[in-house]
C-alpha cells in the first residue's frame, strides 16, 4: 500500500496562473488577518486573568480560597466549573454563530461577515471592561464567542481565495500567525497590568480587544471582496477580472478568471452546500474539515493557550513568574509560526505536520514523566523542574506551531471546491469550537481527577492523528483550488471512492441523454 505524497499530475500552476505577491494583496491580507489577532486576544487573555488574585476575589473567591489552602492538592486549586464556563462559554457562543455565518459569507461576501464579526468584538470588550458581576463576565465571552465565530468562519476563505496558489500557504499562516501574535499580546498585557496595585488591571485586559476590533470593523469597510464572490454573486466577469489584474500584478489572468468562472458555475447548481457536503463525492473534504480540527484540539494545545498561567502556578511558579512563563512559551509558539509561513509552500503541508506531531508527541510523554516521578500533590515541583517543564512545553508549541497551528485552517479552506467551500468551512469552526468548549469546560476537572495522566492521554492522541496524516491526508502545495479534484484521484485511498462516485454520475448522465 502506497502512502505517498499524492502531487497532481498537473503542470503546475506557475505554468498556468501568472502573477506575483502584490502589495495590494498584502494590505488586504493584513487587515483581514487582524481578526486572527483578535481570537488569539481572547484565547489568551483569560488563562492570565484567572490566575490573577485580584480577579479570582472579586468573581471567584471559594476558588482563591482553595489556593490558599496548604490541603488542597496542587492538581485541585482551579478546579471550578463556573471558573471554567468563564473560559468556554466563548466557544459555544462561537459553534452557533458560524452556523449562521456560512449562509451570510455566501449571500452577501467575506467583507460583510468580517464587519459584523468586527461589531460583536467591540460589544463583548465593553461587556468585559465595566464587568461588576458574573452574567457580565460571561455576557463578555458570549460577544466575543459570535464576533470569532464570524471571523474564524470567513477570514481563512478570504485569504485563500486572495492569494496566489504558489503562495496561499504562506498567506493563509498569515491568519495563525497573527492569532498567536494576539495570544503573546494578551500575555504582555496581563503581565503588566498585574502591576497595578489596586487591583482592577484585568479590566484592561478584558477590555482591551476593542482597539484591534475597531481596526477590522472600519478596515473591513474598505477590503475588496474576493473574484470569487464577484463572479458567484453577480456573473461579472470584467469587474473579476479588473480585480485579479490588481492583485496578481499582471494582466495574464485568463486562465484563473476561466477556472473561477468553472467554479462558480457550478456552485450556483449547488442550493444547499450544508446537505451536498455530505454527498459521497464530497467525502475527502468533510473527512478532512472534521478530521483536521479535531485533531488539532486533541493536541492539548488549548491547555496551553486557555491554562499556561494556571498550569505554571501549579507546578510552583508564582503570579507574575506564571505570567512570564506564558509570555515565552508563546513566543516560542510565534517564532514557529513564522518559520511554517517560510516552509509551508517549499516543503509542503504533510511535511510539516508529521514532523511537528512527533516533536508534540515527545514533549507531552516528557512533561508525564517529570510530573509523575517528580511532583507531589502537595509540595512544589522546585524551580529546577519547573523551568524545565517549561523549556519542553516551548518545545510542545513550537511543534505546533509550524504544523497545525496553521495548517487546521488553510488545508479545509483550499481542499473544498467553491460550492461548498462555505459550508466546509463552517463544518471547521464548528467542531473546532465544540471541541474547545469540551477540553476547556473539562481540563481543570480532569486534572484533578487523573492528574499528570493528562497530559499522557494528550501524548496517546497526538499518535493517533499524526497516524491519520500519514494515512490519509494527500499533499496540497502549490495546487490551483479550483484543480484541487485531481490531488484525490490520485491519492491511494480517496482515489477509490472519488472515481466510483464520478462514475455513477457519468452513468446517470448517459441515461438521461439516452
Amino acid at each position: 500500500m502506497a502512502v505517498a505524497d499524492a502531487s497532481p499530475a498537473t503542470g503546475g500552476e506557475e505554468e498556468e496562473y501568472g502573477g506575483r505577491v502584490t502589495t495590494f494583496v498584502v494590505l488586504s491580507c493584513v487587515v483581514a488577518c487582524s481578526g486572527g489577532f483578535l481570537f488569539g486576544y481572547d484565547l489568551g487573555v483569560s488563562g492570565g486573568v484567572t490566575s490573577m488574585n485580584s480577579f479570582l476575589k472579586r468573581f471567584f473567591p471559594e476558588v482563591y480560597r482553595r489556593k490558599q489552602n496548604s490541603k488542597v492538592s496542587h492538581y485541585c486549586q482551579f478546579n471550578s466549573e463556573l471558573l471554567t464556563l468563564f473560559t468556554s462559554s466563548l466557544y459555544i457562543a462561537g459553534l452557533l454563530a458560524t452556523l449562521v455565518a456560512s449562509s451570510v459569507t455566501r449571500r452577501f461576501g467575506r467583507r460583510t461577515s468580517m464587519l459584523i464579526g468586527g461589531v460583536f468584538f467591540i460589544v463583548g470588550s465593553a461587556f468585559g471592561g465595566a464587568a461588576i458581576n458574573i452574567p457580565m463576565l460571561l455576557l463578555n465571552r458570549i460577544f466575543l464567542g459570535i464576533g470569532v465565530g464570524f471571523a474564524n468562519q470567513t477570514i481563512p476563505l478570504y485569504l485563500a481565495e486572495m492569494a496566489p496558489p504558489r503562495y496561499r500557504g504562506a498567506i493563509n499562516s498569515g491568519f495563525e500567525l497573527c492569532l498567536s501574535l494576539g495570544i503573546l499580546f494578551a500575555n504582555i498585557v496581563n503581565y503588566f497590568v498585574l502591576k497595578i496595585k489596586a487591583g482592577w488591571g484585568w479590566r484592561i485586559s478584558l477590555s482591551m480587544a476593542a482597539v484591534p476590533a475597531a481596526f477590522l470593523s472600519i478596515s473591513a469597510i474598505f477590503l475588496p471582496e474576493t473574484p470569487s464572490f464577484m463572479i458567484q454573486r453577480d456573473g461579472n466577469t470584467n469587474q473579476a477580472r479588473v480585480l485579479l489584474q490588481k492583485l496578481r500584478g499582471t494582466t495574464s489572468v485568463q486562465k484563473e478568471l476561466d477556472d473561477l468562472v468553472c467554479a462558480s458555475n457550478i456552485s450556483r447548481t449547488t442550493r444547499h452546500p450544508f446537505r451536498n457536503i455530505f454527498k459521497r463525492k464530497y467525502s475527502p473534504q468533510l473527512a478532512i474539515a472534521i478530521m483536521t480540527p479535531f485533531a488539532n484540539q486533541v493536541s492539548g494545545i488549548n491547555v496551553i493557550n486557555f491554562y499556561a498561567p494556571v498550569m505554571f502556578r501549579t507546578i510552583g511558579l508564582k503570579e507574575s513568574a506564571s505570567l512570564l512563563s506564558a509570555m515565552v512559551t508563546r513566543l516560542c509558539a510565534t517564532c514557529a509560526n513564522i518559520l511554517a509561513m517560510m516552509l509551508v509552500d517549499r516543503t509542503g503541508r504533510r511535511k510539516l505536520l508529521l514532523g511537528g506531531g512527533v516533536l508534540m508527541i515527545l514533549s507531552q510523554f516528557t512533561v508525564y514523566a517529570i510530573l509523575a516521578a517528580k511532583f507531589k500533590e502537595h509540595e512544589d515541583l522546585g524551580k529546577d523542574y519547573a523551568y524545565l517543564v517549561l523549556i519542553i512545553m516551548c518545545v510542545f508549541v513550537a511543534g505546533y506551531g509550524w504544523s497545525w497551528g496553521p495548517l487546521t485552517y488553510l488545508i479545509p479552506a483550499e481542499v473544498c471546491p467553491l460550492e461548498i467551500r462555505s459550508a466546509g468551512q463552517s463544518i471547521v469552526i464548528a467542531v473546532n469550537f465544540f471541541m474547545t468548549f469540551v477540553i476547556g469546560q473539562t481540563f481543570l476537572a480532569i486534572l484533578c481527577h487523573i492528574k499528570s495522566a493528562t497530559f499522557a492521554i494528550f501524548g496517546v492522541l497526538i499518535c493517533l492523528m499524526t497516524l491519520l496524516v500519514y494515512l490519509f491526508l494527500p499533499e496540497t502545495k502549490k495546487v490551483p483550488i479550483e484543480q484541487m479534484q485531481q490531488v484525490w484521484r490520485s491519492h491511494w485511498f480517496w482515489k477509490n471512492i472519488v472515481r466510483e462516485e464520478e462514475g455513477e454520475e457519468e452513468k446517470k448522465q448517459s441515461e438521461t441523454v439516452t
